[in-house]
């Protein structure tokens, strides 16, 4: 176990020590700064542990060098890429700033550049939301899954993924049903509906990549191929961690509004995210634990409906930490006497 999280570690101890350094540097004082780093990594983790569940399900199919890519390649995408420049960027298109000053209002008026990213929050939550009521939709939709944790419940919603493109209708629909609604603005209203088409669209396309590789005379056998290669399920990961770093990003500010602090915090959270993600692959814990995917996706389900619901009130960070770490639980606790029952 500890060999899969060494380099997350290795992170932490790294993170900690600039967070003393700029703590001491700012005023804020270094107990003040490591505190906050601490939480922020905490809840990352909390927040996004669904997601690692989610990530080993894919990541098992790739092979070990698509893997190692992953954990070094992805995090640095998921550091530097989600959880800096990506809100830099939102902050940036919102207001018409360049990019390098938007990084300085970032650093300079924390308190300014929260609050065009909190202007944000609509359009992000539709977004990440949609995309991730998708990525349940198509679990729940799943004709193919043999397993089915909600026993007939389960079994009926997979024998309705007959249909073709189901899940995308029935988002579409919760996302017409929010534009017409929702108790917001017109131009807010607009905004969450462009968004969530965007969402829409980007995990049609995403979802789409293995086709690329199918042939009339290889059929499956080249699409399977294909997401061992782990070109397609790497692009699908990223996207999906990226729509959970949203709901991190903008929760963090309520903790804390210094840029660095909550980048450390962050990146040691997402570093842990990715070291479990690697470690339930390497000892075969999905194998092990039958339902620990179905508690993954219907976590994710549930962080899909809070982040819409977010767009008209605000839901404690801890209320979806909670609710992802009860679906995990249940579903652990559901595998062990699966397991037991298999056994006897």
């Amino acid at each position: 176990m500890m060999k899969s999280f060494r380099l997350s570690f290795f992170v932490t101890i790294v993170c900690l020590a600039f967070a003393g350094y700029w703590g001491a540097r700012n005023g804020m004082g270094v107990p003040s700064a490591l505190l906050l780093v601490f939480i922020l990594g905490v809840l990352e983790v909390s927040l996004s542990f669904d997601n690692a569940v989610v990530n080993a399900s894919v990541l098992k199919e790739m092979d070990e060098k698509w893997q190692k890519i992953f954990l070094t390649v992805g995090i640095l995408i998921a550091v530097f890429g989600m959880r800096l420049f990506f809100p830099v960027a939102i902050v940036s298109i919102a207001t018409g700033l360049g990019i390098l000053d938007v990084a300085v209002m970032a650093l300079e008026r924390p308190t300014e550049y929260s609050r065009h990213l909190g202007d944000s929050h609509a359009g992000i939550s539709a977004f990440g939301g949609i995309f991730l009521l998708l990525v349940f939709l198509a679990f729940l939709f799943d004709e193919s899954k043999k397993l089915h944790w909600l026993g007939k419940i389960e079994e009926k919603f997979s024998q309705l993924g007959k249909m073709d493109s189901i899940g995308v209708m029935l988002a579409l629909l919760v996302l017409f049903a929010a534009y017409l609604w929702m108790p917001i603005d017109a131009a807010t209203k607009l905004t969450v509906l462009i968004s969530g088409i965007g969402g829409v669209i980007l995990f049609i396309a995403v979802s789409s990549i293995d086709s690329l590789f199918e042939s009339e005379e290889d059929g499956d056998a080249a699409v399977r191929a294909a997401r061992r290669n782990g070109a397609a399920g790497f692009l699908y990961l990223e996207i999906l961690d990226a729509s959970f770093s949203f709901d991190g990003v903008l929760g963090a500010f309520a903790i804390t509004r210094d840029v660095v602090v909550i980048m450390l915090g962050l990146a040691i959270g997402a570093m842990f995210v990715r070291s479990l993600t690697v470690y339930l692959v390497r000892k075969g814990t999905l194998d092990e634990y039958v339902f620990l995917e179905h508690g993954a996706h219907y976590a994710i389900g549930s962080l899909a409906v809070i982040m819409l619901a977010g767009i008209v009130m605000h839901i404690p960070e801890i209320v979806t930490g909670l609710i992802g770490v009860a679906f995990i639980a249940l579903a652990l606790v559901s595998s062990v006497r699966y397991k037991r029952g298999n056994a006897a």
